[in-house]
């Protein structure tokens, strides 16, 4: 799988607009449409390009409490906690880490009180041993 660096700069612009039209991506590269168009489609076809998301505003963001929620498990629990984590909506992403804490999982809540029982909640399934929870504050950079 090779990507170069238009590749690169072509993923950056969908990064900062998925729905950007090929016309716009093209005249943003310096690049035919017919380029940009080979150009995502060999990118999706190899697997670079999985898929398209929604970036969600800061104004709804600001409305969430987010927090990191680090967790410590029991061993040979990872997947039977990964599996219950993902099924919690409100875990939007989880990280296998090194060092004291097994695993990082972003989460996000529209209340303080709602962020607190969500907590409790990942402290009680089976497997975690005990969790370490940030407040996100603000979020200085975020690509």
């Amino acid at each position: 799988m090779q990507v170069t660096d238009k590749d690169r700069e072509l993923i950056a612009l969908l990064g900062q607009n998925a729905r950007m039209p090929v016309a716009t991506l093209a005249k943003r590269l310096s690049l035919s449409r017919t380029t940009v168009q080979a150009r995502l489609e060999r990118l999706e076809r190899e697997g670079v390009i999985s898929g398209y998301g929604v970036r969600l505003s800061e104004t709804y963001l600001s409305g969430l409490i987010r927090a990191h929620v680090l967790i410590t498990i029991a061993p040979k629990a990872l997947s039977a906690v990964t599996a219950s984590l993902g099924a919690i909506p409100e875990v939007t992403t989880l990280h296998s880490v090194s060092g004291t804490f097994d695993l990082i999982a972003i989460v996000a809540a529209p209340s303080i009180s709602e962020l607190d029982q969500l907590i409790d909640e990942i402290g009680t399934i089976d497997g975690v041993e005990r969790t370490l929870s940030s407040i996100i504050l603000s979020t200085r950079i975020s690509r």
